[in-house]
């Protein structure tokens, strides 16, 4: 290997990488950091390396949508970001616009710069953020503040957010029914950023057609996809013309499983009719962190469990999401990538999975994260792997007994 030395080799190890068109038997070499190569026979003169045959390496995942603004004076759903995404594969998570453009300093300051999980955001279109009556306010519904933040804060804002207005209430002059999602999309144009729409359909005036034909743009993104109210599928179980319609200009559709936005009904005859999501994602927070979300990887089973393809879920969580944020740097083992890399065992045998009515999806694959490395430090290796037994390294354990001896040993 004529580059540098690595500093970890992870070897024998079936390589998924959907940016580069990979997926086959690679060593992943990693130094600095940074990605150095990936190929064949890397690991001589490598200062660790570790055996990861029967596993897939991919890519540190990226979950497009989360809440992690965690002490958000406005919101109690928002977790620590390090709740259930390393353990995961994550690397790279996305809030979808819990803060908005009146508080967005304290979550950067506050969060985003303090966390060793890379943190980007949507910025909520609503200046107060998420989770109040605030978002039903047309005076809190503000393009120019919206953009001027995103403006601000490049290097960590990917898009606006819009969500939770006037929801099952007859609309008047004062709230029209597209009020958010077009003032969400003018900041979207001044700001040169995506939208992403979490969207409540609302008699008429406020269909779900109409908001992938004609007020997202090309690149947004509507989130909550396979959501109970959205006529996705006929009585037939085929989809709906108006998602294929919306899909060839350019709308991007994002898993979003929270709560209550991912039902089987709706999952299994799209993607049965070849209609996948274009990202996986979770909505994690406080109220679905212990079920049905639980986690990336749990939501990646589930849509493995409905019958796509591996790779194509990896892509879903890897080079999907950094495209749509337009982060091509991300999501990928590409030389001189950040060394986000995650390693996940297949298990075979008999699992289940729920969705947000509850309801069970009988499944024989499971994807379990056994070692993440974020910017080539090892954040998550439950089993030790790469690691040295006690009974292999016994200078620890008199390094202890010294220690016990002097009283300085931990308790």
């Amino acid at each position: 290997m004529d580059a540098e030395p690595a500093d970890l080799v992870l070897t024998g190890g079936h390589v998924i990488d959907p940016a580069n068109n990979l997926d086959g038997t690679a060593d992943v070499a990693l130094g600095g950091g940074r990605v150095i190569a990936v190929g064949p026979n890397l690991a001589t003169g490598a200062a660790q390396v570790i055996d990861v045959s029967g596993h897939y390496v991919t890519p540190g995942l990226i979950d497009l949508h989360v809440h992690a603004f965690d002490g958000h004076r406005n919101s109690v759903l928002s977790l620590n970001p390090i709740v259930n995404t390393f353990s995961s594969g994550v690397t790279t998570i996305v809030d979808a616009g819990t803060s908005g453009w009146k508080d967005f300093h304290e979550f950067k300051s506050r969060i985003i710069d303090r966390a060793k999980i890379r943190i980007l955001a949507f910025v909520n279109i609503v200046g107060a953020g998420m989770y109040g009556p605030w978002e039903d306010d047309p005076a809190e519904l503000r393009p120019g503040p919206a953009a001027a933040i995103a403006r601000e804060y490049a290097d960590v804002v990917v898009g606006i957010k819009t969500a939770h207005y006037w929801i099952k209430r007859d609309f008047d002059a004062e709230h029209p029914p597209w009020l958010a999602v077009d003032r969400a999309v003018e900041a979207g144009e001044l700001a040169g950023l995506p939208v992403m729409a979490d969207f409540f359909p609302w008699k008429e005036e406020r269909r779900y057609s109409d908001l992938i034909l004609h007020h997202l743009r090309p690149g947004d993104i509507h989130t909550h996809v396979f959501a109970q109210q959205f006529p996705i599928v006929d009585d037939q179980g085929r989809v709906r013309d108006h998602l294929w319609r919306a899909r060839e200009r350019g709308v991007i559709f994002d898993l979003g499983h929270g709560s209550a936005s991912f039902w089987f009904q709706n999952a299994a005859p799209a993607i049965r009719d070849g209609f996948v999501p274009d990202s996986i994602s979770t909505d994690l927070h406080t109220g679905n962190v212990n079920g049905p979300v639980i986690d990336l990887q749990t939501a990646m089973n589930k849509i493995l469990n409905l019958g796509v393809p591996l790779a194509d879920v990896i892509a879903r969580v890897t080079v999907a999401p950094a495209r749509e944020m337009r982060r091509p740097e991300l999501g990928t083992l590409t030389p001189g990538a950040e060394a986000d890399v995650a390693v996940f065992a297949l298990d075979r045998g008999d699992f289940g999975y729920v969705d947000s009515g509850k309801v069970r999806l009988p499944g024989d694959r499971r994807l379990r994260c056994r070692l993440t490395l974020r910017a080539g430090e090892v954040v998550w290796n439950p089993d030790g792997l790469g690691r040295p037994t006690w009974q292999e390294q016994p200078e620890s354990r008199a390094e202890v007994a010294l220690l016990a001896q002097s009283g300085d040993a931990p308790s």
